[in-house]
């Protein structure tokens, strides 16, 4: 679960809450945009994998569990003793397991650089118009963090522009920038994606050009040295205080390797903006409004600003963990289902009211890490591999940005259109059985039926994202494969809990959030029920065999955002330019 570069995310537990609140759509309703199904594959292996199942137990997930999560691991933060520790474990595993080093070279890691940047910025942030200024303060009304990988960020006496949503979507004739020069200057930008027609931007299911990161990167791309954006709780679905605690402290990002960078990023709280605005002459809600069209053009506010952010720069390492499960079919062994779990955490930090300093992440990830272990375990109980072969993949600083899927989709061990689909795994059910499941992302690709098939067959219903205008789609590891065309399946666990209360789920949600999300009292207690847990990692081996087993491989949805990355990946293979 996210802290950094899916910063700010909501958690899929909080996710969780909402839907337990509002209730669902139906179940048995594919998505508004699904591919059409693909047909159940033939073939005595899907009878066969409910029997292996059964050695996904809770004494398989907890052993896991407890090692990935223990003190000696020390909270497993990105290039710490306890990361390197968290490796061995799962390689060692893999290995007991029978299975092969997923990695180039025969290597079970993929080894990657990552740059820690802890940046110092000034107590106020000052904007200026000819007569006037208006000193904003750290924390309470901005968070401001470095763009640069270098010792200095710097604006010096930028003009501020509004650029509206700052989208420029020619498939929509969208273009908030109109062709303006806004090089060097800084850049007022709002949360989200126009919302308010469901023939513009999909409606409320929020795309990728209204997410954070985004802007942030468009704005670069145009040459701004700064991008502030516009905080309302509404269209980020979070308080300002997440983007507090997100942006503090610590950032770690992947080389800088020449792509255009703001020198400074920023957020501010709603009120600040509207003083910032007004300092210029303007009414915050008459900017808004004006940003909603196709016609608007950028509004140079009139204000100039600097800032200074000095950084300290350190270079560290990490690695995914990748291994394999050749395939047993010689033409689809070299296509790939991957599975996926971060095994990393938050590390050491200050200490708790118990004098606790280490972030055991038991829930977030250690869960997720010990279902594809178990997963694998009972793949090995098969007659036979999958016809497709499988890759199980530990993905490193997950936690500060999704990096090590990134990594991964930028420096594939496989050509990206040879992997069939992504199983995602962000952490457990750790309350009990439920008569449903959520799934991220329904409506994308064929995949909804081969979810639906399976949820079936333990007999449960499957939901659609009840909160599709929150992006999370864009909020875990499967985003980076989705990017490079890969269709994938991200589940959430369900709210219906069996044998409880309609509101017990929400109430156990919500405990669990306040207490011990992101804190040092993630670990593995008494209190965890396995049965939900087991239901959910049977659950994952069940679609990930179905899709290793079928014929053809996983589509996106026709005119789904992906859709192009697929065919230019498929392309790729065939040699075509």
């Amino acid at each position: 679960m996210p802290r950094y570069s899916s910063r700010p995310a909501l958690t899929p537990f909080l996710a969780l809450l909402f839907i337990a609140v509002i209730g669902c759509a139906p179940a048995d309703e594919p998505g508004a945009h699904a591919a059409a199904d693909a047909a159940s594959p033939d073939g005595d292996l899907l009878t066969e994998v409910r029997s292996a199942a059964e050695v996904i137990d809770e004494a398989t997930l907890r052993i896991h569990i407890a090692e990935l999560s223990s003190d000696e691991m020390g909270g497993r933060g990105p290039g710490s003793e306890g990361d390197r520790m968290a490796r061995e474990y799962l390689i060692e595993q893999m290995k007991a397991l029978g299975l092969e080093p997923g990695g180039e070279n025969g290597s079970w890691e993929q080894p990657f650089d990552i740059v820690r940047i802890t940046s110092r910025v000034p107590d106020v942030w000052t904007f200026e118009t000819p007569g006037q200024s208006l000193d904003l303060q750290s924390h309470d009304q901005f968070i401001a963090f470095a763009g640069v990988q270098e010792e200095e960020a710097a604006i010096e006496n930028a003009e501020v522009v509004f650029v509206g949503y700052g989208i420029e979507a020619p498939e929509y004739d969208w273009n908030d920038f109109d062709d303006v020069d806004v090089s060097g200057k800084v850049l007022l930008i709002l949360n989200n994606d126009p919302d308010w027609d469901p023939e513009l931007f999909d409606g409320d299911r929020r795309l990728y050009y209204g997410r954070w990161d985004y802007k942030y990167e468009k704005a670069a791309e145009k040459g701004a040295v700064g991008a502030i954006i516009h905080h309302t709780r509404p269209p980020a679905g979070y308080p300002f205080g997440v983007v507090q605690s997100s942006w503090t402290g610590p950032q770690f990002e992947l080389p800088a390797t020449g792509e255009p960078r703001l020198q400074v990023a920023a957020w501010t709280v709603e009120s600040a903006t509207r003083e910032l605005v007004a300092l210029g002459g303007f009414d915050l809600d008459e900017l808004v409004e004006s940003a909603k069209g196709r016609d608007f053009q950028p509004v140079p506010l009139g204000i100039t600003t600097s800032l200074a952010v000095r950084n300290e720069i350190e270079r560290t390492q990490t690695a995914n963990v990748l291994g394999k499960l050749s395939g047993s079919d010689g033409e689809l062994a070299d296509q790939h289902v991957i599975y996926g779990a971060h095994f990393d955490h938050l590390g050491i930090g200050e200490p708790d009211e118990d004098g606790d300093t280490i972030y055991n992440g038991a829930l977030d990830n250690a869960s997720g890490s010990a279902a594809v272990l178990a997963v694998a375990k009972a793949m090995k109980e098969l007659s036979r591999a999958p016809r497709r072969s499988t890759t199980f993949a530990f993905w490193a600083a997950e936690e500060q940005g999704l990096l090590g899927s990134e990594f991964f989709a930028q420096n594939p061990p496989m050509p990206a259109g040879k992997m069939a689909a992504n199983v995602n795994i962000d952490g457990g059910n750790i309350f009990g059985k439920t008569h449903d499941i959520v799934f991220i992302g329904y409506g994308k690709s064929s995949l909804d039926e081969v979810v639906r098939r399976w949820a079936g067959d333990q007999g449960r219903t499957v939901k659609p994202d009840q909160f599709p205008d929150r992006g999370f789609f864009y909020r875990s590891d499967q985003f980076n494969l989705a990017k490079i065309g890969v269709p994938a399946i991200y589940l959430d666990n369900g709210v219906e809990f069996v044998g409880r209360p309609a509101e017990w789920g929400r109430e156990q949600i919500e405990a669990w959030e306040g207490e011990h999300y992101h804190q040092q009292s993630d670990e593995l207690n008494d209190t965890w029920s396995f049965d939900g847990m087991v239901q959910d990692t049977r659950l994952y081996l069940f679609v990930g065999v179905d899709i290793a087993e079928a014929s053809e491989m996983p589509r996106w949805a026709p005119g789904d955002e992906f859709e192009d990355d697929r065919q230019a990946a498929l392309a790729a293979l065939a040699g075509d330019p």
